[in-house]
């Protein structure tokens, strides 16, 4: 939501200090052909990267996730039927297929909660074009003990195979992606992806480990700059219905 004194930006060099704004930032996303085209939408809406809720580690998620978002919904919370869990670094340390040990229980607090098909492991390295003959993805399944899910499009751009993987599970009960929230460390992909699908997200601001990489900044400023000015998440909708 834009507050009354909004004004369209022309670019993102109105929203962050320009010394980030180097070709280290174009080169960041270009592996990630599916970040580089969907983090122009900042531009029209820069609300977008901003997520419903935020917690500083895996560890403090409060489960079940929807008494994260009571004011978004009625006194219970909104109908979260089915969770998406990014990888690196939200509950596992970057480029492993382990459960960091320090958030064993509350990952399996999270299984219990959200069982079967309801809750789903989506990351933009295992279970990816870059994951050769998924291997990594069989690895993360048997040690995590949820589905990971296999997409030809990273986020923020997966969210029709998201949805398609929730709508054909039958014991999920997802109907519309309001019903499921995204939890991840990175705001131009994770949250990013919530809101243009329409659902709720979950911000792991601090991660597993510290990123003080120029995107994590780039991130994190942005988000600063927006909050400061009393800017806030879109409420959860679609528009893919």
């Amino acid at each position: 939501m834009r507050p009354s004194n909004w004004k369209h930006a022309d670019s993102l060099t109105y929203l962050m200090p320009h010394s980030e704004l180097t070709p280290d930032f174009a080169l960041a996303h270009s592996m990630n052909v599916s970040a580089s085209i969907n983090v122009l939408r900042l531009l029209a809406n820069p609300t977008l990267c901003l997520p419903h809720y935020t917690v500083s580690t895996f560890d403090q998620l409060p489960v079940p996730l929807s008494t994260a978002f009571t004011k978004y919904g009625t006194e219970k919370g909104p109908d979260i039927r089915a969770v998406v869990l990014d990888k690196d670094n939200c509950f596992a340390v970057p480029r492993q297929n382990t459960i960091y040990p320090a958030y064993s229980a509350k990952f399996d607090e999270l299984r219990k909660a959200y069982p079967g098909s309801r809750l789903l492991i989506v990351s933009n390295s295992t279970g990816t074009s870059s994951d050769k003959g998924y291997e990594e993805a069989d690895l993360l399944e048997r040690n995590a003990g949820v589905k990971v899910l296999r997409h030809t499009t990273k986020k923020p751009g997966c969210h029709a195979e998201i949805m398609s993987h929730f709508r054909n599970a039958p014991d999920t009960g997802v109907t519309v992606p309001s019903q499921v929230a995204i939890v991840g460390d990175r705001l131009f992909t994770d949250v990013l992806m919530a809101n243009m699908m329409g659902s709720h997200s979950i911000w792991i601001k601090d991660g597993v480990v510290p990123d003080h990489g120029l995107l994590s900044r780039v991130e994190k400023g942005l988000s600063g700059f927006l909050l400061r000015r009393g800017y806030v998440a879109p409420h959860p909708w679609s528009d893919f219905e």
